[in-house]
């Protein structure tokens, strides 16, 4: 397994991004905005990446519940089936996105929300 990228939910996005940029030295890797209430940033290199995603009338942000981190498998549906067999509370069912991006939620035994992915490439 390999780690992916941590995701962050913020309050203002280009408050967040110029921080990450300007302040920390991230790389900005990209943006999209796949609807009009959702803007994502992708900050850092080809080896670990930061998501800062800023969601249209979301104004409380809790850590604790608006990060998670991302790992990559070979395959989604081996691990999904793997996971199952564990004491391991499953959080989604397999969610495909794109046609070459496969995903699911895990929570860690301390409530940490896990994303298990799988042909993940950075923007």
């Amino acid at each position: 397994m390999k780690f992916c990228f941590s995701t962050l939910f913020v309050k203002n996005l280009e408050e967040s991004v110029q921080f990450y940029h300007e302040i920390i030295g991230l790389p900005i890797k990209g943006r999209l905005q796949p609807n009009p209430n959702l803007e994502i940033a992708f900050l850092g290199d080809d080896e670990a990446q930061i998501e800062l995603i800023h969601e249209s009338g979301k104004d409380t942000i809790d850590i604790g519940k608006d990060i998670s981190w991302a790992f990559a498998v070979n395959s989604v549906e081996e691990m999904y089936q793997f996971v199952k067999t564990k004491n391991i509370t499953i959080l989604s069912e397999i969610i495909e996105p794109m046609p070459s991006v496969k995903f699911f939620f895990i929570e860690d035994p301390n409530g940490m929300k896990i994303q298990i992915v799988t042909n993940h490439k950075p923007l």
